[in-house]
């Protein structure tokens, strides 16, 4: 049995009305996707030569720039977090080490703070998360430096 065959070859006027509009349609999401919001808490991590690390379970906290403590991606109140803590130590049954995403702003007394609630809590070593420097190549640095 033999189908007949429709398929003719276009030889008219491509139009292009289509298209454009389909291209200011991807201009409009593109612009507006830079206003859409992103959930979760700006820190500016300060930058570091040497990063040291630990071979030992960690457990992470957040600090930003205000002294608001953030635990597992969640607003907490240090009262709050003394006792997570203190759950985790008593749950890893071993040496934690704590890793504080302290904002740079943030104050010396407010640090000094979260680590005295982490030494209560059992935590005996804390480290302070920076970012890496950012190494440029000699051809890149401007000439005088």
């Amino acid at each position: 049995m033999r189908l007949p065959r429709n398929a003719r070859i276009f030889r008219g006027q491509l139009d292009f009305t289509p298209f454009a509009s389909m291209f200011f349609v991807l201009v409009i999401f593109l612009m507006l996707g830079g206003l859409v919001y992103t959930p979760g808490v700006r820190l500016q991590l300060p930058v570091a030569d040497d990063l040291p690390g630990t071979d030992q379970p960690t457990i992470t906290v957040a600090v930003d720039a205000n002294g608001r403590l953030f635990f597992r991606n969640q607003p907490i109140e240090a009262a709050q977090l003394q006792s997570h803590l203190r759950q985790e130590v008593e749950r890893v049954g071993e040496s934690l080490t704590l890793i504080v995403q302290a904002d740079k702003e943030l104050t010396q007394g407010k640090l000094e703070q979260l680590l005295s609630l982490a030494r209560d809590a059992g935590i005996q070593e804390a480290l302070l998360a920076r970012l890496p420097r950012l190494v440029t190549s000699p051809a890149e640095t401007p000439p005088g430096e």
